[in-house]
C-alpha cells in the first residue's frame, strides 16, 4: 500500500487520494473555470514549481480527470481541460469554497488574489441570476486580478479578464467581499472608496443581488 492510501473501501478514502496532494484542487479550480496551458497555469499559481505542476498535472490526467488537448492551425499550444469525470467534481469544490470564504476576513501576509481565484469566486456566490429580467455584464477588479461574468436568463457563465461590453465595472480591495456578505452597505462602501463604479451604479442593487459571500456566523461573536 502507497503512503498516498488509506487501505479502506470508501468513496471518501479514495477521492482523498486523488484530490489531497497540495495544489491540486486549486489546479482543478482554474480548469472549471476554462481550459488552460501549462504558462497559464503557473501564472495562475504562484508558489507552484515547474516540478511539482508538472506531477500534478500528470497524476490527474493518469487519473482520468483532465485531458491534454492539441490546438489546430498555426497555433498546436497545448491546452488543459477538464475530462467529464473532472467536470463532476464543480459541486463538491463549489461548496467546499462557500465553506471556506465564510471564514475569510483579510488577506494573510503575501496571499494574493489570482484571475482564476476572481472567476471562481464570483460563480459560487452566484445564487440570485434569475431574478433579472434583461442579460447584463459585469466586470470585478479586485487588486490585480480581473474577472467578468455574464448574466442571462438566469445562467451566470463567467471568465477571466475584463469584458469590453460590461454593463457595470466593479473596482475594489479587500474589503469588497463585506458588501458581499452583507456585512458594509453599498452607500458606505462607495462614500468610504471601498469600490468604484464605472457605467450605470444603479446595476449595483442587481450585482448585489445576484453575488452573496457566506459569512460565518461564528465568527460574528
Amino acid at each position: 500500500m502507497s503512503t498516498r492510501e488509506y487501505g479502506q473501501f470508501c468513496g471518501l478514502a479514495r477521492a482523498a487520494e486523488l484530490l489531497a496532494q497540495r495544489w491540486t484542487l486549486l489546479i482543478l479550480r482554474d480548469l472549471l473555470v476554462g481550459s488552460r496551458r501549462y504558462s497559464d497555469l503557473a501564472a495562475g499559481l504562484p508558489g507552484i514549481s515547474s516540478n511539482l505542476l508538472s506531477t500534478r498535472l500528470k497524476e490527474l490526467e493518469h487519473n482520468g480527470l483532465i485531458r491534454r488537448e492539441v490546438h489546430s492551425g498555426s497555433n498546436r499550444s497545448i491546452v488543459y481541460a477538464l475530462t467529464q469525470r473532472g467536470a463532476e467534481l464543480q459541486p463538491a469544490l463549489d461548496a467546499l469554497s462557500r465553506w471556506g470564504a465564510a471564514g475569510l476576513r483579510v488577506p494573510r501576509q503575501g496571499e494574493v488574489i489570482t484571475d482564476a481565484a476572481l472567476a471562481s469566486a464570483l460563480r459560487v456566490a452566484a445564487s440570485g441570476a434569475n431574478t433579472l429580467s434583461r442579460r447584463q455584464t459585469y466586470t470585478v477588479r479586485i487588486g490585480e486580478a480581473v474577472a467578468h461574468a455574464l448574466v442571462d436568463d438566469g445562467v451566470v457563465e463567467v471568465n477571466t479578464g475584463g469584458h469590453p461590453g460590461s454593463d457595470l465595472v466593479l473596482t475594489g480591495g479587500q474589503e469588497f467581499r463585506d458588501l458581499l456578505a452583507g456585512t458594509l452597505d453599498s452607500q458606505t462602501a462607495i462614500s468610504d472608496g471601498v469600490i468604484a463604479l464605472e457605467g450605470d451604479p444603479a446595476l449595483l442593487a442587481d450585482f448585489m443581488s445576484i453575488f452573496v459571500v457566506p459569512y460565518s456566523q461564528a465568527d460574528k461573536t
